[in-house]
């Protein structure tokens, strides 16, 4: 009798579908495409979920400034999101829109059982409403000047009829459920995070609108919509047929996995959960938030002109070096910095060199040694079955580690694996013995190596698809990798001649030195253009001015910051008293051109440390807009006065 395997359902976050795909975006669907695949691989009924958010005030208003409707837009922009799942190789099996009639008849659905139940009730809601990020801020969570904590805009105050969801109800509940099961939420931080938050109390949550009518109606009470969030986590639900019997919702909705950005925890641990026990079903079994990324030490942003377009990363260094990348870089759950170079290097170091030399060496050896025929019969020794067993243990340990998603240590593994590989070829020396004429030892190392590249090419599927199904050709294999799937390890017999197919490197090296020029020049092909003025601030009344202070400080030392290639500490005399600050003009100055010059600082700002350095204030520079002419400035006065001196 077969074993019985454990469903396993991996959800991304739907998608805002107004937003144009970036490394983030890439990063949570490569990352849930990789669970995905491994589960299946290993025999578990698996489903995968993506999709796209395209209700609320953001979209409806993006639609009437393009003279259209907000369906129209949503339908214009989503193919964005299906284009780049193709491209990056993404096998999700199920692409669920919030505007689709399967979703909102759940909505509707939860929504009336819940008011039926009383967990629902219809109240007035006053408070401070972000539009962007289409949330109510509580007073004490609002930024200075009554700004968003998430965004940093300003909030309008908004009054409103609303349906409430009687979240306090399910404090208690869901603090019991989390201190029960430490793994719900991961990474730990996130975890506790939530529970602080819990411990703090809930309040019931509006979730209605009835300041706009682009949303889900409510049933029965159509002056309202459903609130945007509310609606977009039931996505989870709608997609498995919830709450119709025989439908996969009770195959797979015990063993639920969602993906998300650390910014929408408290979504994904708080509302939805409590939404979940109010309806009687179990919250999810692990909600795992991960980090965001930054370029090269930056923030990215669209005026900085710093955005990782992943369509361009995919074409110009291949969707496995991509998809490696982003999962071998950076420990999930952690910020992470992108930058191409480290990509490049990784890619020449871990792809080209161990994995890449290690197929192209053996198949080159079996071609010479053997006339392209794997040997069948072996002779192991103790070495032979040393790699044999870790071959094994790795499978385990991968196995191990993507169970709580640990994808850079289960990539660490399977290297050190291949590393194991690469040295055993030094250990034996084939060449060696073929000239020798031991041709029943170098028959033995041979097949060796022959299978673990085929241990290689399972354990690398999920990450690397397409370079593991051409190791699998070369390894002359029937069928896919992924099709074969993860049975317990074992060398075994070849039911039949296996003949290889050497067919070309998996991964060509980058020379560094032509790919710095080459860099150099999309970058300067990139910046042409005319200015672009479009990036402003909201308005701040002469008050908002007046409690910034701004005075003349002489640079009087300049030094890099450790490990930081933008930045310089700068020593500054105030008159009244000195003071460091740090500042990302590096690449703009030279410590002998600023030390010296009287600049302008902001003084009052909270200090701050920055890569370990504390900096208290910030100086002012002009940065151009133009894209032909890139480059910053620092602002002095112009005229010679004392340090010190306020500027008005």
């Amino acid at each position: 009798m077969s074993e019985q395997r454990t469903p396993f359902y991996i959800t991304t976050p739907i998608y805002y579908v107004n937003d144009v795909p970036h490394i983030g975006h890439a990063y949570t669907t490569i990352a849930a495409d990789v669970l995905a695949r491994h589960h299946r691989m290993l025999g578990d009924p698996t489903t995968f979920l993506t999709g796209t958010d395209e209700h609320g005030q953001k979209i409806q208003q993006a639609a009437a400034a393009k003279g259209l409707t907000a369906l129209q837009l949503a339908d214009q922009t989503v193919e964005n999101f299906r284009r780049l799942w193709k491209v990056l190789n993404i096998t999700n099996d199920d692409f669920i829109r919030t505007t689709e009639p399967r979703h909102e008849k759940v909505v509707q659905h939860i929504f009336s059982t819940l008011l039926e139940k009383g967990d629902i009730y219809l109240g007035s809601y006053e408070g401070w409403y972000c539009v962007p990020c289409e949330t109510y801020v509580p007073e004490a969570q609002m930024g200075e000047g009554n700004t968003c904590p998430d965004c940093g805009r300003p909030l309008q105050k908004m009054t409103e009829q609303s349906y409430f969801f009687r979240m306090s109800k399910y404090e208690q509940p869901l603090l019991d459920y989390y201190e029960g099961l430490p793994e719900a939420i991961l990474p730990r931080t996130r975890a506790n995070e939530i529970l602080s938050f819990l411990r703090g109390g809930l309040k019931d949550q509006s979730i209605s609108r009835t300041t706009m009518k682009w949303g889900v109606p409510v049933p029965g009470d159509e002056q309202h919509v459903v609130y945007v969030w509310f609606d977009a986590l039931i996505n989870y639900l709608s997609a498995l047929g919830y709450p119709e019997a025989g439908k996969p919702w009770e195959t797979f909705w015990p063993v639920a996995h969602h993906l998300v950005g650390k910014d929408i925890i408290r979504f994904h641990s708080v509302v939805w959960p409590a939404l979940l026990l109010a309806l009687g079903l179990q919250p999810p079994k692990r909600v795992f938030a991960h980090g965001w990324w930054t370029v090269e030490g930056d923030k990215m942003s669209k005026s900085k002109g710093n955005v990782v377009d992943p369509f361009e990363m995919a074409e110009r260094y291949g969707v496995d070096v991509f998809r490696y990348f982003l999962l071998r870089e950076v420990p999930f759950g952690l910020d992470g910095d992108f930058s191409e170079l480290a990509l490049v290097q990784r890619s020449n170091a871990d792809l080209a060199n161990d994995l890449g030399n290690l197929l192209n060496r053996t198949l080159q050896m079996v071609e010479k040694y053997c006339g392209g025929q794997v040997p069948s019969a072996v002779h192991p020794e103790a070495l032979d079955r040393e790699l044999e067993i870790l071959a094994g243990r790795t499978a385990e340990e991968m196995d191990r580690l993507l169970e709580r998603f640990a994808f850079d240590e289960a990539l660490k593994a399977l290297w050190a694996f291949l590393g194991r590989s690469n040295k055993y070829i030094d250990e034996n020396l084939p060449w060696n013995l073929a000239k020798e004429g031991n041709q029943e030892r170098l028959d033995t190392v041979l097949r060796t190596l022959f299978e673990a590249l085929r241990q290689a090419a399972l354990l690398s599927a999920p990450f690397l698809p397409e370079t593991a199904q051409r190791m699998w050709d070369q390894l002359g294999l029937p069928g896919t990798p992924e099709g074969t799937g993860r049975s317990p390890w074992s060398f075994g017999p070849l039911p039949q001649p296996v003949q290889v197919r050497k067919a070309g490197v998996l991964f060509p090296r980058v020379d560094l030195e032509q790919w710095k020029v080459e860099k150099a020049a999309r970058d300067a092909a990139a910046s042409g253009g005319d200015m672009d003025y479009s990036d402003h601030e909201e308005q701040i009344t002469i008050e908002d001015f007046r409690k910034l202070e701004f005075r003349v400080a002489r640079v009087l030392h300049v030094e890099p910051v450790a490990k930081a290639n933008k930045l310089f500490k700068l020593d500054l005399d105030l008159g009244y008293e000195k003071r460091t600050i740090v500042s990302g003009i590096r690449e703009f100055y030279t410590p002998e051109e600023l030390e010296g010059k009287n600049i302008i600082v902001i003084c009052n700002l909270k200090p701050s440390v920055i890569r370990g350095v504390q900096s208290n204030g910030m100086l002012l520079a002009a940065e151009s807009p133009s894209k032909t002419n890139f480059g910053l400035a620092l602002l002095t006065v112009d005229q010679d006065i004392p340090v010190g001196s306020r500027i008005h």
